[in-house]
């Protein structure tokens, strides 16, 4: 193998040591917003739940009502 060759497989194996450790922190990245998007769903539901679950306007009194400004 000539010195030309070494060197080009030496840049080549370099961007691909690069390339592999890009690939590793994009993964982790991915897997943290999963987990967060999982979290950020779960208390979407529970506000939803607490939402569904709750009385209709009608029922609250003017005590019970905040002004627009809160």
């Amino acid at each position: 193998m000539t010195a030309a060759q070494q060197d080009s497989l030496e840049r080549v194996q370099t961007k691909i040591a690069y390339l592999e450790q890009a690939m590793n922190e994009l993964s982790d990245v991915v897997f943290r917003q999963h987990k967060e998007i999982q979290a950020l769903e779960a208390q979407l539901k529970a506000l939803n739940e607490r939402l569904t679950g709750a009385p209709p306007d009608e029922a609250r009194t003017l005590e019970q009502e905040r002004p627009p400004h809160y």
